[in-house]
């Protein structure tokens, strides 16, 4: 059975009490906007095994540690090992939504997160283990909501800037307008087979993620996939059983992805994200890697795209499986 490590949609709710543990989220620790005159900062990053991306970061200014950079993370979370290397003092309880479900995590107070050269000070993360997360830690929303990420795929760098510097897109791209729902960047302008989709943006997760309601929609359709197994494993070493299979053509915005591996599962996140009851994905980095270049800015609720030299993309990726299943959706 294929495993895959799932990070994103990573909520997190802080509490002095169980009893207040459903309240409401307090600005603790969120990105500061980020002035206009910054420059472009490009942060080499390195592909860990799950082919995902991790960036160096400093922790009061120690380091460099890897980071998992989830873009379905609203929070961003250190490993309890490194937390207690560091002597970091502990913060409250916290509730922990992961793609799992709830949990209850305890957290450390960073003085200082350093990815860029301005600092994000007195941020309080959860704690989770090093193995589960395959990282020192990861970065999540609340260190990027104020700016503008650049994956460069062909170079292996990550350009961060502010969200109200100038774009100079490179011919060909293509602009992909969306949303934000608890810190994440969601595009309704989605189709599959010329069925309406919600796309979630999750660079957290190394594959593709359906619902229920999208795998109804399939089977109603008359389709009876050749479902294989795989089971995921969340942040905080949970496990959930999904069946994967590949759709034959995903439209976003005017992209078109084809033969995409996705996995259907029942995902917390999209409980947490209200999309239960709609067709819905959490868009992984087996679709992310298959472009040159990805932009996703939080601040403009946009996402850019730059097409690697052809206008459909083959994203035939699921690492480690043999023989997955074509559906024909």
């Amino acid at each position: 059975m294929v495993r895959y490590s799932l990070l994103g949609a990573m909520g997190l709710l802080f509490a002095s009490s169980p009893a207040a543990l459903f309240a409401q989220t307090p600005r603790i620790g969120t990105a500061a906007a980020v002035d206009k005159t910054s420059q472009t900062e490009d942060v080499r990053f390195r592909t860990d095994v799950s082919d995902r991306m991790t960036v160096p970061v400093l922790l009061s200014g120690r380091g460099p540690y890897r980071f998992l950079v989830d873009t379905g993370a609203n929070r961003t979370a250190i490993s309890r090992q490194l937390a207690s290397e560091l002597n970091l003092p502990s913060g409250r309880q916290a509730t922990l939504h992961s793609v799992i479900g709830v949990s209850t995590a305890s957290t450390a107070i960073v003085p200082t997160i350093q990815l860029t050269r301005k600092p994000v000070r007195s941020v309080e993360t959860p704690l989770l283990e090093s193995e589960h997360m395959g990282a020192d830690g990861i970065l999540g929303t609340d260190m990027l909501g104020s700016q503008r990420v650049v994956f460069d795929f062909a170079n292996q760098t990550m350009s961060v800037v502010p969200s109200a510097s100038r774009h100079f897109d490179e011919p060909g791209t293509i602009v992909i307008e969306g949303r934000r729902r608890n810190g994440r960047l969601i595009v309704t302008d989605a189709t599959a087979n010329g069925r309406r989709l919600t796309v979630v943006l999750d660079t957290g997760a190394e594959v593709t993620i359906g619902n229920e309601a999208f795998r109804r929609v399939i089977e109603k359709g008359g389709l009876k996939p050749d479902w294989r197994q795989v089971e995921l494993i969340s942040v905080t070493g949970e496990k959930v059983i999904g069946n994967y299979m590949f759709l034959r053509k995903l439209e976003i915005g005017g992209v078109t992805l084809v033969n995409l591996a996705v996995v259907f599962a029942r995902a917390h996140t999209f409980d947490q994200l209200r999309l239960s009851d709609r067709p819905a994905i959490l868009l992984g980095m087996n679709a992310m890697r298959a472009f040159k270049k990805v932009s996703i800015d939080f601040a403009n609720r946009t996402m850019r795209v730059i097409m690697p030299g052809s206008s459909q993309l083959d994203v035939q990726v699921a690492r480690g499986a043999s023989g997955p299943p074509v559906a024909g959706f």
